[in-house]
């Protein structure tokens, strides 16, 4: 069995979740520099083999308008790198940041000063949304 690994793709750090091997339980792994790009896709792969992950779900972060931005051009341009190696989806990111705000209020964590702890928590909200499906 595999599990599932999806991704909150910004410009400084990557929020990274992975899912149980039944797919029901999206689980907040960890966080990553986005840069140097490199090391970043290479850290992914590492996590990607150890966890048996063949499917990632990649935040795509589209307007409130449903059009594409800048940064929805940078999410899938960085999704594309995976895509030789992993079966790449690409889920809608909209309000995940705030919501990972809302949920970390809500468990007392101060996220203030570890910004990546937001990251790790909207990676896990994309998860849950590909899971629900």
């Amino acid at each position: 069995m595999n599990k599932v690994m999806a991704l909150d793709v910004g410009t400084k750090r990557i929020g990274i979740a992975l899912s149980d091997y039944l797919h029901v339980i999206a689980i907040p792994h960890s966080y990553i520099s986005r840069k140097p790009e490199q090391e970043a896709l290479d850290t992914i792969q590492k996590i990607a083999k150890e966890n048996n992950v063949k499917t990632i779900v990649v935040g795509l972060p589209i307007n409130m308008d449903g059009t594409q931005g800048h940064q929805a051009d940078d999410c899938l341009e960085f999704a594309n790198k995976l895509k030789s190696d992993y079966k790449v989806i690409m889920e809608d990111e909209r309000l995940t940041s705030e919501n990972a705000e809302e949920n970390l209020r809500e468990k007392k964590i101060d996220f203030k000063k570890e910004k990546g702890l937001v990251d790790m928590e909207s990676a896990c909200i994309i998860l849950e949304q590909y899971l629900n499906k």
